[in-house]
């Protein structure tokens, strides 16, 4: 069964880009994320901020260690959203957790009952 009866209907190749290019965001890119925020009706993300861009093209940013976020609703940018989260995670955990509370650890090794 097809889904779309006509061509013109079906997804394009350019929906989903091939290349994406993930960095941290420079100063520079301050007009391009407040375009992003203005298409995504939010807030530019504040503090290490995570950014894809297709073909010289912001797509979409994330904050490290918070849960900002901001994508364009116009591109099939889900999947570049979960990549950038991923990497984003990786980042948050790689940081020295100064300002974090301590984990707490639990010993692998079985509690010693007491003898007598």
């Amino acid at each position: 069964m097809r889904l779309f009866r006509n061509r013109r209907h079906t997804l394009n190749a350019l929906a989903a880009p091939d290349q994406v290019t993930m960095r941290r965001a420079y100063p520079d890119d301050a007009a391009a994320l407040a375009r992003l925020a203005a298409l995504d009706c939010s807030r530019v993300p504040t503090g290490d901020v995570l950014v894809a861009e297709v073909d010289g093209e912001l797509w979409a940013a994330v904050a490290v260690g918070s849960d900002g976020a901001i994508a364009d609703p116009f591109r099939a940018s889900a999947g570049i959203m979960r990549l950038l989260r991923m990497r984003a995670a990786q980042l948050d955990l790689a940081t020295p957790a100064v300002d974090r509370e301590p984990r707490r650890t639990r010993s692998l090794a079985p509690r010693r009952q007491p003898t007598g």
